[in-house]
């Protein structure tokens, strides 16, 4: 099985396991199915059978079957008259089938996805009968989808079954019958006496609370606090939160729903236990409860292992992107807006400059967005010019987020410029998407994970409202600004609104949010560049203009291969050979 060096149960009875590698240009895969009928496997846009690409196998009669399908967009299953999926082998035994098989990732087809290091939502479906002449036996319940990054870098598991840990989870939190909420609550990291690094971090989510809990954020607070902060939690961003609470700026570890554990790379750890590394810790988990469900406790939270044998680079955390605010807004209706946040040059010049000239090493990120998200990238600029994209993810998928391992570490030097690109669909909403922590507000975030750890854990823009305000008309607020939202003065038609309802009554066409969208990406920022414990670059609050950037991004061309392409190629060759051959023997004269 070291050809698959990755698995994943596909059900929640166990009864469909897919192992999947890498192989060249190509991708294996197995799966292992508790069926004598047939098994599916599929690469579907939406995680829906319409648009999919479908291969069907099984064992006949001791006989090994593989078929290439497609479905239409009315989900009409048909043949692929190119086949693209190879049979390696199949096996059946008194429970389960095995089929082994391999796909090019680009395979010039249009009937096939291609596969790229994006999420894909791979559907499957099993029958205890196998695709008879008879016709085509329907699954039934034995179907769903998975959403799973395929093409993940291979990353070295260190066995943590021998470490020390402890675990951080809330205890019995009723969660409120409301959309969205925010449990805050203060733990004291245990190890204090000499310093560890943590290796791994676990998600601990209460068994039927997988929906529920969206997303868990580590914080790390203030030194100077007591045990006394540690007796209960709160809702976070509540008037009425505790004050203890402000002191909780630096993100130490993200994770969010769909995620599995995180292992840091073997150079690198966590480092717990020195004046410098957290005390206190704040754990911030998002229940997203849209059904309103009443009588929820939750005791989910999160596991860290580590260890006292000391790696090379302690870790860090830079939270990049757009500031959460209403100054990020997008417009109603629109199939397509895309948002830019900006860690600016003046933030990494100013920062890296005076802790790390020669850079900061980038090894993973997570790439974070809310229901209206569909693809997210992260753009990197050195000298003005654009490198690789750092990360991406073009199939964004909300129920599925965790951090993506970078095949290679990158250096981010002073002076560099991030940019998190956000694509949205607004299609389905009739009014403004505000900016904000609900999972219907959006969001357009990067958490980046590298070292060595500097002091920067914050480096974000905020678009100027004002002139997003002009383009509705906007002329005049009320000044001093002593409400929040402000309210309008003129002109008229807006007279004493909130610049949100004066947004909302704005009559919003897909031309108007296209040259809103224009508008937005030119606009000033306002640059964030913050440090632990609250502080502040200088570059703090200055107004920057976003870098000259080309718009849209120019995806890298692909190189497909297909079963008929490398026929074609083959045939060349045998040709080229034969015309070698006959060349040379009509240019061989007779043996003197």
């Amino acid at each position: 099985l070291r050809s698959y060096p990755h698995s994943a149960v596909l059900d929640g009875a166990g009864a469909y396991l897919l192992r999947w590698g890498r192989r060249g240009s190509a991708l294996a895969l197995r799966l292992e199915v508790r069926t004598r009928g047939y098994v599916g496997f599929g690469l579907s846009a939406s995680g829906g059978m319409a648009s999919a690409d479908i291969v069907v196998g099984g064992v006949e009669r001791g006989q090994p079957y593989l078929q290439d399908y497609f479905t239409d967009e009315n989900r009409v299953l048909k043949k692929d008259p190119q086949q693209d999926y190879h049979l390696e082998y199949a096996m059946e035994n008194s429970t389960h089938t095995i089929l082994a098989f391999s796909r090019e990732l680009h395979t010039c087809d249009t009937n096939d996805k291609s596969i790229t290091e994006s999420t894909v939502r791979v559907i499957w479906a099993y029958h205890h009968k196998d695709m008879g002449e008879a016709g085509k036996n329907y699954h039934g319940s034995n179907r769903g989808t998975k959403s799973l990054r395929l093409l993940n870098p291979e990353r070295e598991e260190v066995s943590s079954a021998s470490l020390p840990y402890f675990d951080l989870t809330n205890k019995d939190v009723p969660v409120p019958d409301k959309d969205t909420t925010y449990w805050c609550q203060m733990f004291k990291i245990p190890v204090q006496h000499e310093k560890h690094h943590v290796t791994k971090v676990e998600p601990l989510i209460q068994k039927g609370h997988e929906n529920l809990v969206h997303h868990i954020l580590l914080y790390q607070c203030s030194s100077n606090l007591n045990d006394s902060i540690l007796d209960y939690g709160h809702e976070c961003y509540h008037p009425n939160m505790p004050d203890s609470f402000l002191t909780c700026e630096t993100v130490i570890f993200a994770w969010a729903i769909g995620g599995e554990g995180f292992t840091y790379p073997p150079h690198v750890g966590l480092s717990i236990g020195t004046a410098a590394d957290p005390v206190f810790v704040l754990m911030e988990v998002h229940y997203d409860n849209p059904s309103f469900t009443e009588g929820l406790v939750d005791n989910s939270g999160l596991r860290l292992i580590y260890t006292p044998v000391l790696r090379k680079y302690d870790a860090g955390v830079i939270e990049a992107g757009l500031w959460v605010s209403l100054f990020h807004n997008i417009p109603p209706g629109m199939p397509e807006f895309v948002s830019e946040g900006h860690c600016t040059l003046e933030c990494l010049e100013e920062a890296l400059g005076a802790e790390r000239p020669a850079g900061i090493q980038v090894f993973a990120v997570l790439l974070h967005a809310h229901l209206a998200g569909r693809a997210i990238r992260m753009r990197h600029f050195h000298n003005g010019e654009e490198q690789k994209l750092l990360a991406y993810d073009d199939e964004f998928d909300f129920n599925f987020q965790e951090f993506q391992y970078l095949k290679e570490e990158r250096t981010i030097l002073p002076g560099d410029n991030l940019v998190t690109e956000c694509h949205y669909s607004t299609v389905d909403r009739i009014r403004m998407t505000w900016g904000g922590l609900s999972t219907r507000n959006e969001m357009c975030l990067s958490y980046l994970l590298y070292y060595p750890r500097i002091n920067l854990t914050r480096c974000a823009s905020i678009p100027d409202i004002m002139e997003q305000l002009q383009f509705i008309g906007v002329k005049e607020i009320y000044r001093p600004v002593r409400t929040w939202p402000f309210i309008i003065k003129s002109p008229k038609q807006y007279k004493n609104l909130s610049f949100m309802d004066a947004m909302n009554k704005f009559k919003w066409s897909r031309s108007e949010g296209l040259s809103y969208n224009q508008l937005v990406l030119k606009l000033p920022v306002n640059v964030r560049c913050s440090k632990t414990d609250n502080a502040e670059w200088s570059i703090q609050g200055m107004t920057a203009l976003p870098p000259e950037i080309e718009r849209p991004y120019k995806t890298e061309p692909v190189i497909c291969s297909s079963s008929s392409c490398l026929s074609c190629s083959l045939f060349l060759t045998l040709l080229c050979i034969v015309y070698i051959t006959v060349s040379t023997i009509g240019n061989t004269g007779p043996f003197v």
